[in-house]
Protein backbone atom coordinates (compact mmCIF):
# COMPACT_ATOMS: atom_id res chain seq x y z
CA UNK A 1 0.00 0.00 0.00
CA UNK A 2 1.36 3.50 -0.73
CA UNK A 3 2.18 5.68 1.92
CA UNK A 4 0.51 9.09 1.17
CA UNK A 5 2.68 10.75 3.90
CA UNK A 6 5.13 12.54 2.47
CA UNK A 7 5.84 15.30 -0.13
CA UNK A 8 8.96 16.41 -2.20
CA UNK A 9 10.56 18.18 0.59
CA UNK A 10 10.50 15.06 2.64
CA UNK A 11 11.91 12.31 -0.12
CA UNK A 12 14.73 15.27 -0.46
CA UNK A 13 15.26 15.19 3.32
CA UNK A 14 15.40 11.05 3.12
CA UNK A 15 18.05 11.56 0.79
CA UNK A 16 20.04 13.35 2.84
CA UNK A 17 19.40 11.40 5.92
CA UNK A 18 20.27 8.29 3.93
CA UNK A 19 23.42 9.14 2.23
CA UNK A 20 24.24 10.53 6.06
CA UNK A 21 23.70 7.06 7.16
CA UNK A 22 25.25 5.01 5.10
CA UNK A 23 28.74 7.03 5.21
CA UNK A 24 28.80 8.47 8.82
CA UNK A 25 27.28 5.83 10.57
CA UNK A 26 26.85 2.57 9.04
CA UNK A 27 31.04 2.01 8.90
CA UNK A 28 31.73 2.94 12.20
CA UNK A 29 28.24 1.50 14.03
CA UNK A 30 29.79 -2.04 15.26
CA UNK A 31 32.88 -0.18 17.19
CA UNK A 32 30.23 2.08 18.47
CA UNK A 33 28.25 -0.63 20.08
CA UNK A 34 31.58 -2.41 21.57
CA UNK A 35 32.46 1.15 23.23
CA UNK A 36 28.58 1.83 24.50
CA UNK A 37 29.20 5.16 23.01
CA UNK A 38 29.18 7.32 19.92
CA UNK A 39 31.67 10.05 19.04
CA UNK A 40 30.72 13.65 19.70
CA UNK A 41 32.13 14.32 16.27
CA UNK A 42 28.69 12.54 15.18
CA UNK A 43 27.03 15.22 16.67
CA UNK A 44 27.72 18.28 14.99
CA UNK A 45 28.13 15.88 11.58
CA UNK A 46 24.30 15.62 11.99
CA UNK A 47 24.00 19.11 13.00
CA UNK A 48 26.28 20.43 9.74
CA UNK A 49 23.83 17.89 7.57
CA UNK A 50 20.77 19.79 8.86
CA UNK A 51 19.38 16.67 10.99
CA UNK A 52 19.10 18.07 14.93
CA UNK A 53 17.52 21.27 14.23
CA UNK A 54 14.97 21.19 11.32
CA UNK A 55 12.33 22.11 13.86
CA UNK A 56 14.10 25.17 15.10
CA UNK A 57 13.74 28.92 14.19
CA UNK A 58 16.12 29.88 11.53
CA UNK A 59 17.63 32.36 13.64
CA UNK A 60 18.81 30.18 16.07
CA UNK A 61 20.38 28.14 13.42
CA UNK A 62 17.64 25.94 12.99
CA UNK A 63 15.40 25.00 9.86
CA UNK A 64 12.46 26.94 11.10
CA UNK A 65 9.90 23.95 9.84
CA UNK A 66 7.97 21.91 12.95
CA UNK A 67 6.95 19.33 10.85
CA UNK A 68 6.75 15.81 12.62
CA UNK A 69 7.14 13.88 9.10
CA UNK A 70 10.48 15.52 9.09
CA UNK A 71 11.76 13.73 12.46
CA UNK A 72 9.86 10.01 11.39
CA UNK A 73 12.06 10.52 8.06
CA UNK A 74 14.93 10.61 10.53
CA UNK A 75 13.46 7.62 12.82
CA UNK A 76 12.71 5.45 10.17
CA UNK A 77 16.16 5.89 8.28
CA UNK A 78 18.09 5.48 11.75
CA UNK A 79 15.93 2.07 12.46
CA UNK A 80 16.70 1.08 8.52
CA UNK A 81 21.04 0.81 9.26
CA UNK A 82 19.95 -0.51 12.83
CA UNK A 83 21.35 2.22 14.57
CA UNK A 84 18.22 3.07 16.75
CA UNK A 85 20.53 3.46 19.65
CA UNK A 86 22.22 6.58 18.51
CA UNK A 87 20.34 9.26 20.30
CA UNK A 88 19.48 11.67 17.96
CA UNK A 89 15.78 11.13 18.59
CA UNK A 90 15.94 11.90 22.30
CA UNK A 91 17.22 15.22 21.12
CA UNK A 92 15.02 16.00 18.21
CA UNK A 93 12.12 14.26 18.93
CA UNK A 94 11.64 14.66 22.57
CA UNK A 95 13.77 17.45 23.94
CA UNK A 96 13.03 19.93 20.95
CA UNK A 97 9.31 19.77 21.95
CA UNK A 98 10.10 21.27 25.29
CA UNK A 99 12.68 23.69 24.63
CA UNK A 100 10.28 25.12 21.41
CA UNK A 101 7.18 25.22 23.91
CA UNK A 102 8.30 26.11 27.21
CA UNK A 103 12.15 28.01 26.97
CA UNK A 104 12.20 31.49 27.12
CA UNK A 105 13.41 33.69 24.59
CA UNK A 106 16.33 34.22 26.05
CA UNK A 107 16.86 30.26 27.20
CA UNK A 108 16.13 29.78 23.22
CA UNK A 109 19.33 31.84 22.01
CA UNK A 110 21.62 30.64 24.55
CA UNK A 111 20.65 27.42 23.62
CA UNK A 112 19.15 26.63 20.44
CA UNK A 113 21.91 27.45 18.32
CA UNK A 114 24.42 24.81 19.92
CA UNK A 115 21.56 22.45 20.01
CA UNK A 116 20.94 22.45 15.88
CA UNK A 117 25.06 22.54 15.63
CA UNK A 118 25.08 19.41 17.92
CA UNK A 119 28.06 21.26 19.89
CA UNK A 120 25.24 21.09 22.68
CA UNK A 121 23.34 17.15 23.55
CA UNK A 122 20.87 16.96 25.39
CA UNK A 123 19.22 14.55 27.97
CA UNK A 124 16.01 14.05 29.49
CA UNK A 125 15.73 12.64 33.42
CA UNK A 126 12.99 11.25 34.48
CA UNK A 127 13.22 7.85 35.74
CA UNK A 128 14.43 7.42 39.28
CA UNK A 129 15.66 4.24 40.84
CA UNK A 130 12.49 4.26 42.67
CA UNK A 131 10.18 5.56 40.25
CA UNK A 132 9.85 4.68 36.70
CA UNK A 133 5.96 5.28 35.11
CA UNK A 134 4.39 7.18 37.93
CA UNK A 135 6.12 10.28 37.55
CA UNK A 136 4.55 11.49 41.33
CA UNK A 137 6.44 9.53 42.58
CA UNK A 138 10.36 11.01 42.16
CA UNK A 139 11.89 12.51 45.17
CA UNK A 140 14.68 14.83 43.88
CA UNK A 141 13.85 17.98 45.20
CA UNK A 142 15.00 21.61 43.78
CA UNK A 143 14.79 23.68 46.81
CA UNK A 144 14.56 27.87 46.19
CA UNK A 145 17.48 29.52 47.57
CA UNK A 146 16.93 33.20 46.04
CA UNK A 147 18.28 33.35 42.39
CA UNK A 148 19.09 29.89 42.06
CA UNK A 149 17.41 26.34 42.99
CA UNK A 150 20.10 23.65 44.69
CA UNK A 151 18.94 20.30 43.49
CA UNK A 152 19.17 16.97 45.06
CA UNK A 153 18.69 13.36 43.87
CA UNK A 154 19.76 10.93 41.63
CA UNK A 155 18.14 9.62 38.40
CA UNK A 156 18.70 6.33 36.53
CA UNK A 157 18.41 4.68 32.87
CA UNK A 158 19.40 8.56 31.18
CA UNK A 159 19.71 8.20 27.53
CA UNK A 160 22.58 10.62 26.61
CA UNK A 161 23.25 10.63 29.89
CA UNK A 162 27.12 10.55 29.53
CA UNK A 163 27.40 12.64 26.59
CA UNK A 164 24.78 15.41 27.05
CA UNK A 165 25.38 19.15 28.10
CA UNK A 166 21.98 19.89 29.08
CA UNK A 167 19.86 17.87 30.98
CA UNK A 168 15.42 18.57 31.54
CA UNK A 169 15.67 17.64 35.14
CA UNK A 170 12.21 16.41 36.54
CA UNK A 171 11.81 17.70 40.25
CA UNK A 172 9.95 18.35 43.30
CA UNK A 173 10.09 22.11 43.81
CA UNK A 174 7.50 22.08 46.34
CA UNK A 175 7.00 18.43 47.99
CA UNK A 176 4.10 18.57 49.48
CA UNK A 177 2.06 20.17 46.33
CA UNK A 178 1.76 16.45 44.36
CA UNK A 179 1.64 17.20 40.97
CA UNK A 180 1.29 20.71 41.07
CA UNK A 181 4.96 20.55 43.02
CA UNK A 182 6.95 19.49 39.97
CA UNK A 183 8.92 21.61 37.48
CA UNK A 184 11.73 21.41 35.29
CA UNK A 185 15.22 22.48 35.58
CA UNK A 186 17.80 22.39 33.31
CA UNK A 187 21.07 21.37 34.46
CA UNK A 188 24.07 22.13 32.31
CA UNK A 189 27.87 20.32 31.71
CA UNK A 190 30.07 21.12 34.74
CA UNK A 191 27.71 22.60 37.10
CA UNK A 192 29.56 21.86 40.56
CA UNK A 193 26.88 18.84 42.19
CA UNK A 194 26.39 16.99 39.04
CA UNK A 195 27.94 13.82 38.47
CA UNK A 196 27.60 11.06 36.25
CA UNK A 197 27.67 7.56 36.97
CA UNK A 198 28.51 4.54 35.27
CA UNK A 199 27.04 4.09 31.53
CA UNK A 200 24.95 1.11 32.45
CA UNK A 201 25.62 -2.26 30.31
CA UNK A 202 22.43 -3.31 28.80
CA UNK A 203 21.09 -6.26 26.68
CA UNK A 204 20.60 -3.98 23.38
CA UNK A 205 20.72 -0.04 21.98
CA UNK A 206 24.43 -0.63 22.88
CA UNK A 207 25.84 2.40 21.26
CA UNK A 208 23.49 4.79 23.29
CA UNK A 209 24.95 5.68 26.08
CA UNK A 210 22.74 5.15 29.75
CA UNK A 211 23.68 6.65 32.79
CA UNK A 212 23.08 7.16 36.26
CA UNK A 213 23.34 11.18 36.74
CA UNK A 214 23.54 11.90 40.59
CA UNK A 215 23.06 15.96 41.98
CA UNK A 216 24.36 17.11 45.01
CA UNK A 217 23.63 20.60 46.13
CA UNK A 218 23.73 21.63 42.69
CA UNK A 219 23.05 25.44 42.74
CA UNK A 220 20.81 25.88 39.42
CA UNK A 221 20.29 29.46 38.17
CA UNK A 222 16.41 30.30 38.46
CA UNK A 223 16.69 31.42 35.25
CA UNK A 224 17.09 28.40 33.96
CA UNK A 225 13.42 27.25 34.96
CA UNK A 226 12.15 25.46 32.19
CA UNK A 227 8.41 27.12 31.88
CA UNK A 228 6.56 27.77 35.09
CA UNK A 229 7.20 26.72 38.57
CA UNK A 230 4.71 23.43 39.72
CA UNK A 231 3.95 22.89 35.95
CA UNK A 232 6.22 20.55 35.12
CA UNK A 233 3.65 17.37 35.52
CA UNK A 234 1.26 18.76 33.22
CA UNK A 235 4.61 19.58 30.70
CA UNK A 236 5.44 15.86 30.75
CA UNK A 237 1.61 15.09 30.22
CA UNK A 238 1.16 17.12 27.17
CA UNK A 239 4.55 15.82 25.41
CA UNK A 240 4.52 12.28 26.50
CA UNK A 241 2.31 11.62 23.29
CA UNK A 242 4.73 12.58 21.02
CA UNK A 243 7.70 10.41 22.36
CA UNK A 244 5.47 7.79 22.77
CA UNK A 245 4.32 7.93 18.98
CA UNK A 246 8.25 8.32 18.61
CA UNK A 247 8.31 4.70 20.04
CA UNK A 248 5.73 3.73 18.22
CA UNK A 249 7.74 5.17 14.38
CA UNK A 250 10.71 3.00 15.29
CA UNK A 251 8.52 -0.22 16.42
CA UNK A 252 6.84 0.01 12.49
CA UNK A 253 10.00 0.69 10.84
CA UNK A 254 11.33 -1.99 12.45
CA UNK A 255 8.68 -4.62 11.75
CA UNK A 256 9.05 -3.85 7.97
CA UNK A 257 12.97 -4.02 8.32
CA UNK A 258 12.84 -7.57 9.72
CA UNK A 259 10.24 -8.24 7.45
CA UNK A 260 12.28 -7.34 4.70
CA UNK A 261 15.48 -8.72 5.81
CA UNK A 262 13.25 -12.02 6.41
CA UNK A 263 12.01 -12.68 3.31
CA UNK A 264 15.36 -12.12 2.02
CA UNK A 265 16.36 -14.97 3.79
CA UNK A 266 14.21 -17.85 3.43
CA UNK A 267 14.09 -17.33 -0.33
CA UNK A 268 17.67 -18.37 -0.13
CA UNK A 269 18.41 -20.85 2.42
CA UNK A 270 17.21 -24.52 1.20
CA UNK A 271 16.00 -26.61 3.53
CA UNK A 272 15.12 -30.57 1.91
CA UNK A 273 16.04 -29.41 -1.72
CA UNK A 274 14.05 -26.20 -1.45
CA UNK A 275 13.65 -23.00 0.01
CA UNK A 276 12.35 -22.67 3.45
CA UNK A 277 10.08 -19.88 2.31
CA UNK A 278 8.21 -21.85 0.38
CA UNK A 279 6.61 -24.40 2.84
CA UNK A 280 3.20 -23.28 3.81
CA UNK A 281 3.98 -22.72 7.56
CA UNK A 282 6.44 -20.24 6.42
CA UNK A 283 4.51 -18.51 4.23
CA UNK A 284 1.03 -18.43 6.53
CA UNK A 285 3.96 -16.44 9.23
CA UNK A 286 4.94 -14.33 6.58
CA UNK A 287 1.48 -13.80 5.36
CA UNK A 288 0.13 -12.54 8.97
CA UNK A 289 3.07 -10.80 10.30
CA UNK A 290 3.10 -8.76 6.78
CA UNK A 291 -0.61 -8.04 7.30
CA UNK A 292 0.13 -6.71 10.78
CA UNK A 293 2.42 -4.54 10.38
CA UNK A 294 0.70 -3.04 7.60
CA UNK A 295 -2.00 -2.24 9.59
CA UNK A 296 0.61 -0.99 12.24
CA UNK A 297 1.59 0.97 9.11
CA UNK A 298 -1.33 2.94 8.49
CA UNK A 299 -2.33 3.61 11.96
CA UNK A 300 1.20 5.39 12.78
CA UNK A 301 1.16 7.00 9.84
CA UNK A 302 -2.47 8.04 10.77
CA UNK A 303 -1.30 9.70 14.27
CA UNK A 304 1.89 11.72 12.16
CA UNK A 305 -0.73 13.29 10.77
CA UNK A 306 -2.87 13.70 14.02
CA UNK A 307 0.41 15.30 15.65
CA UNK A 308 0.94 17.44 13.12
CA UNK A 309 -2.74 18.78 13.15
CA UNK A 310 -2.53 18.78 17.10
CA UNK A 311 -5.32 16.83 17.22
CA UNK A 312 -3.74 13.45 18.62
CA UNK A 313 -5.38 12.51 21.98
CA UNK A 314 -3.43 10.74 24.79
CA UNK A 315 -5.30 7.60 24.33
CA UNK A 316 -4.33 7.34 20.59
CA UNK A 317 -0.91 7.72 21.33
CA UNK A 318 -0.57 4.95 24.08
CA UNK A 319 -3.10 2.78 21.41
CA UNK A 320 -0.38 3.17 19.01
CA UNK A 321 2.81 2.74 21.62
CA UNK A 322 1.53 -0.26 22.84
CA UNK A 323 0.37 -2.12 19.96
CA UNK A 324 3.24 -1.37 17.88
CA UNK A 325 5.81 -2.20 20.28
CA UNK A 326 4.38 -5.49 21.40
CA UNK A 327 4.18 -5.94 17.47
CA UNK A 328 7.83 -5.93 17.37
CA UNK A 329 8.27 -8.04 19.62
CA UNK A 330 5.99 -10.64 17.80
CA UNK A 331 7.90 -9.92 14.28
CA UNK A 332 11.48 -10.29 16.02
CA UNK A 333 10.39 -13.52 17.43
CA UNK A 334 8.70 -15.21 14.38
CA UNK A 335 11.54 -13.69 12.02
CA UNK A 336 14.42 -15.00 14.35
CA UNK A 337 12.33 -18.75 13.98
CA UNK A 338 12.30 -18.81 10.44
CA UNK A 339 16.22 -17.77 10.61
CA UNK A 340 16.60 -21.15 12.61
CA UNK A 341 20.28 -21.38 13.94
CA UNK A 342 21.41 -18.37 12.25
CA UNK A 343 18.99 -16.75 13.95
CA UNK A 344 20.59 -16.98 17.09
CA UNK A 345 24.10 -15.65 15.99
CA UNK A 346 24.83 -12.50 16.34
CA UNK A 347 26.54 -11.68 13.38
CA UNK A 348 23.19 -11.71 11.53
CA UNK A 349 20.89 -8.99 11.89
CA UNK A 350 17.75 -10.48 13.08
CA UNK A 351 19.95 -11.35 16.40
CA UNK A 352 20.81 -7.56 17.05
CA UNK A 353 17.25 -6.84 16.01
CA UNK A 354 15.84 -9.44 18.74
CA UNK A 355 17.75 -7.59 21.34
CA UNK A 356 17.10 -4.22 20.66
CA UNK A 357 13.32 -4.90 20.88
CA UNK A 358 12.82 -5.60 24.01
CA UNK A 359 13.25 -2.39 25.80
CA UNK A 360 10.49 -0.84 23.13
CA UNK A 361 7.79 -2.35 25.53
CA UNK A 362 8.84 -0.64 28.38
CA UNK A 363 10.63 2.79 28.33
CA UNK A 364 8.09 5.60 27.59
CA UNK A 365 5.30 4.03 29.64
CA UNK A 366 4.99 0.21 29.67
CA UNK A 367 2.65 -1.87 28.08
CA UNK A 368 0.70 -2.35 31.07
CA UNK A 369 0.80 1.73 31.41
CA UNK A 370 -0.28 2.06 27.98
CA UNK A 371 -3.78 -0.12 28.81
CA UNK A 372 -4.43 1.62 32.00
CA UNK A 373 -4.20 4.96 29.88
CA UNK A 374 -6.71 4.01 27.43
CA UNK A 375 -8.78 2.16 29.42
CA UNK A 376 -8.86 5.53 31.99
CA UNK A 377 -9.98 7.23 29.22
CA UNK A 378 -13.43 4.88 28.39
CA UNK A 379 -14.86 6.02 31.60
CA UNK A 380 -13.27 2.30 33.20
Amino acid sequence: MERQLFDADHDAFRETVRSFCDKEIVPHHDSWEDAGIVPRELWTAAGAAGLLGFMMPEQYGGGGVRDFRFNTVLIEELTRVRASGVGFTIHTDINSAYLLDYATDEQMARWLPAFCSGETITAIAMTEPGAGSDLQGIRTTARRDGDHYVLNGQKTFISNGILADLVIVVAKTDPDAGAQGISLIVVERGMPGFERGRNLDKIGLKAQDTAELFFDDVRVPVDNLLGEEGKGFGYLMEKLPQERLTIAVVAAAACENMLEDTLRYVKDRKAFGRPIGSFQNSRFVLAELATETQIARVFVDRCIQELNAGTLTVAEAAMAKWWTTELQKKVVDRCLQLHGGYGFMTEYPIAKAYLDTRIQTIYGGTTEIMKEIIGRTMGV
